[in-house]
């Protein structure tokens, strides 16, 4: 059963699941990344930086997950299998031969600096096309982001 969205134009609708869409793959091709780097990290700060990249893999997920919800919210269909995730993805790809922390770190604070920028267009899409509540749960995705970009950015000195 859909949310009574009646005052959502049919565009502003079109327009934020598209957005939402978009941004689920992006956060997919996020979280993958972080997992790449979770396993395969080494060197001195191993263990913190480790952990950090399951506390960033949580929020992004559960972000994507709100952006996924508002998508049904909105009669849309969240889109998020591997093959579709792949296909739809804009983000650059992350590294698979990185070893080193410091090369984690930086490839890792690049692919949420890019994320976070999508982030940011989608909240002045979304808004400008009629729908604040996207724009809103984009904005929390988005502070998240930007707050760990710090945390992350923090690993290189």
């Amino acid at each position: 059963m859909s949310v009574d969205l009646q005052n959502l134009t049919d565009n502003a609708r079109k327009t934020s699941v598209e957005v939402l869409n978009a941004l689920v793959a992006d956060g997919i091709a996020v979280s993958r990344a972080l997992k790449q780097a979770h396993w395969n990290v080494k060197g001195p700060g191993f263990i913190g930086f480790h952990e950090l990249l399951d506390q960033v893999k949580a929020r992004i997920d559960d972000g994507v997950d709100n952006l996924a919800e508002r998508v049904q919210q909105l009669d849309g269909t969240a889109i998020s299998t591997v093959q579709k995730v792949a296909e739809a993805s804009t983000l650059k790809p992350y590294p698979t031969n990185l070893v080193k922390l410091d090369a984690h770190a930086k490839a890792v604070a690049e692919i949420l600096r890019e994320y976070g920028g999508k982030l940011r267009e989608g909240i002045e899409t979304t808004d400008e096309a009629g729908d604040p509540n996207s724009a809103d749960i984009l904005t929390a995705a988005s502070n998240d982001v930007d707050k760990d970009t710090w945390f992350v950015s923090s690993y290189l000195g």
